[in-house]
């Protein structure tokens, strides 16, 4: 038997489409087994600044190893932190292989 979904509202603007969202689970109005992949090719993420205090030696370390793959060192943190997400989540069943 196939579960109905719940129609999803009309929404004045984005702010209360947020506030929906936090309160509502979305599995509830959306079958997300039939949902396709979508790519936005020209979108860029947004981005927020952030404060990390690393010891210098992890700092050399990682320019070193940004240099020989040329790119830079704040650019490869990301690298490594999104490459470890994707593993923990996975680990997790919380990211489909």
């Amino acid at each position: 038997m196939m579960k109905k979904h719940k129609e999803i509202p009309e929404f004045k603007n984005e702010e209360e489409e947020r506030d929906f969202w936090e309160v509502n689970d979305s599995t509830e109005f959306i079958d997300w087994d039939k949902a396709e992949k979508v790519t936005f090719p020209k979108l860029k993420p947004s981005t927020k600044t952030i404060s990390l205090r690393l010891p210098e030696y992890i700092i050399d370390e990682l320019k070193m190893l940004a240099h020989k793959q040329d790119v830079p060192y704040q650019s490869l943190i990301k690298i490594f932190l999104k490459e470890r997400i994707n593993t923990e989540l996975k680990e997790n069943g919380l990211l489909r292989p």
